[in-house]
């Protein structure tokens, strides 16, 4: 089974069907009440079961085998259900990429933005596309650091995108866009940079190889483009590594 999120919706599905499907009848022949403690505690661990045999991430068999337990936790705290709502709006304000295309939000560290400016100049790059480009901690101090070179930033989270908007300012040569990186032209740029995820690798180096021009660059921050053997790998000095894989075109 693979970590979509849809397929493990289902997972977790299946363990409260598996446990709930027994403890209703068992509890309502006895004439007993439900001991939500147990039994998300039994869920928790039946979940985490399905996905430790499915071979999930280990990242994801937490989530598992915690979800039902931190409900029931929660639930006993009584906060008012508006809370939550808000909760899930700001969230979706900020991650709406990781929920349309499993993309979260990462920031490139100055490490990275180093290692970027060096390639710039070697390059002797024109124009550099940033593409889930965040709060603009990438391209605001290239942008600085290079006044004569076009930059562009596409954002497509909205308070993200206001952020970076609002940082972006008094920069002419930093086009802030507002946009889905797929409907996003790759043509006319030397260098389009990318710090998503690996989900979306193998689709993006397609679209970089029918639309950047023959030489250009296509750099994945930490992420390899799948089964295909990088140009070069920039090694940046920082911790956890953050290689960056250059892809020529």
């Amino acid at each position: 089974m693979s970590a979509t999120p849809i397929r493990q919706l289902a997972l977790q599905g299946a363990a409260v069907i598996l446990v709930l499907s027994l403890a209703w009848p068992y509890y309502g022949w006895q004439a007993q009440a439900m001991p939500w403690l147990q039994t998300s505690l039994t869920i928790g661990a039946v979940a985490l079961a399905i996905a430790t045999l499915s071979r999930q991430p280990w990242w994801w068999r937490l989530i598992h085998g915690g979800f039902m337990p931190l409900v029931w936790a929660t639930q006993q705290l009584a906060i008012d259900p508006g809370w939550f709502l808000l909760g899930f709006i700001l969230l979706l304000l900020v991650y709406r990429g990781a929920l349309s295309g499993q993309v979260p939000l990462y920031l490139s560290n100055p490490q990275t933005v180093d290692a970027l400016d060096r390639l710039i100049e070697t390059q002797e790059a024109g124009s550099f596309l940033d593409l889930g480009a965040g709060l603009g901690s990438t391209l605001v101090p290239l942008a600085d650091r290079w006044p004569e070179r076009r930059f562009t930033g596409v954002e497509n989270a909205p308070l993200t995108w206001l952020g970076g908007r609002l940082l972006s300012l008094g920069r002419p040569n930093l086009d802030w866009r507002w946009g889905d990186l797929w409907q996003t032209s790759l043509t006319g740029h030397d260098i389009v940079y990318a710090f998503l995820s690996p989900a979306p690798m193998a689709r993006l180096w397609e679209k970089a190889q029918r639309e950047m021009p023959p030489g250009s660059l296509f750099v994945s921050n930490s992420f390899r483009v799948p089964d295909i053997e990088p140009s070069f790998v920039i090694d940046v000095p920082c911790q956890p590594p953050r290689p960056l894989y250059c892809y020529r075109t």
